[in-house]
């Protein structure tokens, strides 16, 4: 199954060209069962991934345009009443797919914003008080537009907390540029996507990565960096939760590159971007700043 990820790889960067970093660290959240952030200006692929790898991956994928008077209900549903059977049925929302691409997040209100939590910490909503679980795989790819841009607001450190990545895919380089203005339309290229991966046997990788090993040394390395940022002024703390979530991309990263441990190189390569929203809300996508000052500081014995 890790030959038939490398070939979902392949067929990515074969769409979003000159991205291959950003391609595998995409992977490697969906893998580790976290959520992604994409923060970048408009234009830049966002969405095509998002399609992308919903199509090589053969999962259900819904598109919701997050506007400031998009309601909570139309994100996850709502009980509609049938004056014929005179009972409420539920119609279902958007949120029951298996990748929900929630475009431009920052221009929703607080409380659609919300209404996001439990669909992304729990897998499952509650509408009037009935809890009902999404698919599996549940995958959620958030856009959002930079704060200087007309509309849009910041998102609270408690969702940006829910997102184990933030991404910027950046502009692409002058030969990648060039390549895409001699290709088709990217709409042609992904239908050109076959399912290179089943979503059972994705969901059989996912299994897979809690059971790549960690020593007690590179546990000691990892809270070693969280620790770090605790005793410092200028970031916000790094939570539990922060923790767990850079042991299980790096167990992710590790399980990509094929191997059965993690390494401090897998800890040092995902922690910017799994850190550095955490540490600096208002920070930019592209900026480590405060992640890669706490690994020039932390000593890696290992």
């Amino acid at each position: 199954m890790l030959a038939q990820l490398h070939r979902v790889e392949q067929s990515l960067n074969q769409v979003i060209l000159g991205k291959p970093e950003q391609v595998r660290l995409a992977l490697c959240c969906l893998l580790a069962e976290g959520h992604l952030l994409l923060e970048d200006l408009p234009g830049m692929g966002k969405t095509t991934l998002a399609h992308a790898l919903a199509n090589s991956l053969g999962l259900s994928y819904r598109r919701v345009q997050f506007t400031n008077d998009l309601l909570p209900g139309d994100l996850i549903g709502m009980n509609i009443y049938d004056t014929r059977s005179q009972q409420f049925h539920f119609q279902a929302g958007p949120v029951f797919s298996q990748v929900l691409l929630a475009d431009e997040i920052n221009r929703a209100s607080p409380k659609t914003q919300s209404a996001l939590l439990e669909a992304m910490e729990e897998k499952q909503v509650s509408v009037d008080g009935e809890t009902r679980s999404l698919p599996k795989p549940f995958f959620v790819i958030a856009t959002q537009n930079p704060l200087f841009h007309a509309g849009t607001s910041a998102l609270p450190e408690s969702q940006l907390d829910r997102f184990m990545f933030r991404l910027s895919l950046g502009f692409p380089d002058k030969h990648a540029e060039h390549q895409l203005l001699q290709r088709d339309s990217s709409s042609s290229r992904l239908e050109l996507l076959t399912e290179q991966l089943s979503s059972e046997q994705l969901k059989q990788l996912q299994v897979q990565v809690p059971k790549v090993t960690a020593s007690d040394a590179l546990l000691d390395y990892l809270l070693s960096l969280v620790h770090a940022s605790r005793h410092r002024s200028d970031m916000l703390p790094l939570s539990p939760r922060a923790s767990k979530a850079i042991l299980r991309a790096a167990k992710a990263f590790a399980l990509i590159n094929q191997r059965e441990f993690v390494s401090a190189s897998d800890v040092q390569q995902v922690f910017p971007y799994v850190a550095e929203h955490r540490l600096d809300p208002s920070s930019a996508a592209q900026e480590s700043r405060l992640s890669q000052l706490l690994l020039q500081q932390t000593p890696c014995p290992i």
